[in-house]
């Protein structure tokens, strides 16, 4: 009886000790802060042939240029831009929709970044950013 109870426990702890060797490493949801978020007009070859995502109104085209503050010690990939964008108005340039694009790599520490967006013509400038934040994986997510 006593053998017995050995070789449970025995089995057990070796199967908690393969788990633990076994695991994948996390890719866990890094927050990426985002500053000094402006905007300006996009170069001519950018800009030409802009239409809003309709497809058939005519659009002005802008680039979202600001600062991205990675606080880890890794490179972030895929990280996915959230903000609000608002017309001289302070109606919604981008109806229902926060996610605005994303960053390919954000590098541990200060790194500029850049987003291309499509405003409708008729809605007034100047625009204003609101909220812009980003988040991440630490490891590569599907290639």
């Amino acid at each position: 009886m006593r053998l017995r109870s050995l070789t449970v426990v025995f089995i057990s702890c070796l199967i908690t000790f393969l788990s633990w060797v076994s695991i994948p490493p996390a890719v866990a949801l890094t927050q990426i802060r985002l500053f000094d978020v402006s905007y300006k007009d996009c170069p001519p070859e950018l800009a030409q042939g802009a239409v809003t995502s309709s497809g058939s109104a005519a659009a002005n085209c802008f680039l979202v240029v600001g600062k991205a503050e990675n606080g880890t010690y890794k490179t972030v990939y895929d990280a996915d831009i959230f903000g609000r964008i608002y017309d001289a108005n302070n109606d919604s340039v981008m109806q229902n929709r926060t996610r605005l694009g994303s960053i390919a790599e954000v590098p541990p520490g200060i790194s500029d970044f850049e987003l291309r967006i499509s405003v409708p013509a008729n809605q007034p400038t100047p625009l204003k950013l609101k909220q812009f934040k980003a988040a991440g994986f630490s490891g590569q997510v599907r290639k």
